[in-house]
């Protein structure tokens, strides 16, 4: 699950070779999500929402988290306000993959920057971040980005549909284990990118708070532990420059 062990195609600069580049290195990624999509399509039903809703849910938020999290909202009976702030900041962390990419990405207009932003995943970031990091001078590599965005979103619409379709004729879906892919993706996509010390006790916080913080209500757990692991995340960062001889 390493991006760095499927970006093969490293020498690509024309826009095609590196969109169809980004498409193969994001493969890996694309497979640990679709049974995350299923499931989403399949819960969003037994919690209530219709199939159309569930289907905008995926076109328009296309957020895989946030969407769990709003559909056990949903279920769970959570007022308007209630979904919108827990979703908004479960997905808080997409600001800090953006501050991560703009370095790399000032040069292009909002007309490539809106749908790139839209099409931001931890699947996108976690393959494409190797890519902009290689030193080669490709001025295309924002191609590379979409050509792995592109697929991802395409093949998560494909599985939300199915999870719909399974979700209105089986009952009991949540018994069937599918949601050992959200586990079994997210490890695959944090563990490659844990190259410092300040990333790996930011994982370990947020990893032990979540545990701790379990019963909380609404998932507020997840996101006291995101925060705890960012904060502890940055304290060791500003702890690094200090070490650092002037």
């Amino acid at each position: 699950m390493n991006p760095d062990s499927t970006a093969q195609p490293q020498l690509a600069h024309t826009p095609k070779q590196e969109f169809f580049a980004g498409a193969r290195t994001i493969i890996p990624l694309v497979i640990g999500a679709t049974p995350f999509g299923m499931l989403f399509g399949a819960l969003a039903i037994s919690a209530g929402l219709s199939a159309w809703a569930t289907m905008g849910l995926s076109l328009i938020v296309f957020a895989g988290s946030s969407q769990f999290v709003a559909a056990g909202l949903v279920g769970q009976g959570a007022s308007v306000g209630i979904i919108v702030l827990t979703t908004f900041v479960v997905n808080l962390r997409h600001a800090l993959y953006a501050a991560s990419l703009g370095p790399y990405l000032r040069h292009l207009s909002h007309r490539w920057l809106a749908p790139m932003a839209f099409l931001l995943t931890d699947e996108s970031y976690a393959a494409v971040i190797s890519r902009f990091e290689q030193a080669d001078a490709s001025p295309n590599k924002h191609w590379f980005y979409l050509g792995g965005a592109l697929l991802m979103y395409v093949n998560w619409q494909l599985w939300t549909i199915a999870g719909i379709v399974t979700g209105q004729r089986l009952e009991s879906v949540g018994d069937l284990g599918l949601e050992f892919a959200m586990v079994v993706t997210f490890i695959g996509i944090v563990v490659p990118l844990i190259r410092r010390w300040p990333m790996l006790l930011c994982a370990l916080v947020a990893g032990g708070s979540a545990l701790v913080l379990d019963n909380l209500p609404h998932q507020l757990g997840l996101i006291v532990a995101s925060l705890l692991g960012i904060v502890a995340g940055l304290a060791a960062q500003l702890f690094n420059r200090e070490a650092e001889p002037s």
